[in-house]
Formats: structure tokens, sequence, C-alpha cells
């Protein structure tokens, strides 16, 4: 068995709770959807670098999502109805779970890399903000 990073291949979680791996591609989420049935029941756990502001807001509908800072520093934006929370990870394992079906966006400060487990079945992304 090879090891790889989740910077370039990422692990699904099935709903058997088997784990399966996809390498990363530019049609990687559309392959997602295909090939795990719309990520019905499953989940993606992922890591990935930012260094610039996210240009869009997500929201998970199918349960919450866990992140969790491996480097770097990140201020999370969540929406709750009308208003908006921030919270700061700036120490290595810093982590937040963003609960179900809320808007979120992140601000990066410096170069930062997070790792993600997100319930995959129908997330949203709009680059309206709110």
């Amino acid at each position: 068995m090879q090891t790889k990073t989740l910077f370039e291949t990422f692990a699904v979680i099935k709903p058997d709770l088997s784990v399966t791996t996809k390498n990363l591609s530019d049609s990687i989420y559309q392959e997602l959807d295909d090939e795990f049935s719309s990520f019905k029941g499953h989940s993606l756990v992922s890591a990935h670098e930012f260094n610039e502001n996210w240009q869009s807001w997500e929201k998970h509908p199918a349960g919450d999502e866990i992140v969790i800072l491996l480097s770097g520093q990140c201020e999370l934006i969540i929406r709750f109805d009308k208003k908006q929370q921030q919270r700061i990870l700036s120490q290595q394992g810093d982590y937040v779970v963003i609960p179900k079906n809320h808007w979120h966006t992140a601000r990066i400060s410096t170069p930062t890399r997070i790792l993600f487990i997100t319930p995959g079945q129908g997330t949203q992304n709009t680059t309206t903000p709110f």
C-alpha cells in the first residue's frame, strides 16, 4: 500500500463506514457525485491549502462539517440566521464544527492548510454575499 496525502487523494467514507480513496483531478467533485450516488450517505475527508480568502460561501444540508487547522491561521465566518459569527483557528489542531445547513466561508491571513470532514450530499455554493 502506497502512502499518499489528503492534499493529493481524498478519502471517501461510505455508508457502511468502509473507506475508498479518489485521486484529485480537475473534475473531482463531479466524479465523486457520479461514482458515489450524489454522495448520499457518504462523507469526504480532504485537505486543502489556501493563500487567499475563499471566493464563495458553502453549506452542507446532510450534516455537520468538521474543519481542523493543520497550519497557518484563518477566520471562519458562519451565518446563523441573519447574523454572522467568527471563529479564529490559529494553533495547529484548532477546529470548529460547522452546523448542518449553515452558510460559511473563510478569511485567510497567512498560507493555511485545513483538514475537512464533510457530509457531501447536497452541498451548495454561492458567490452572493449575505
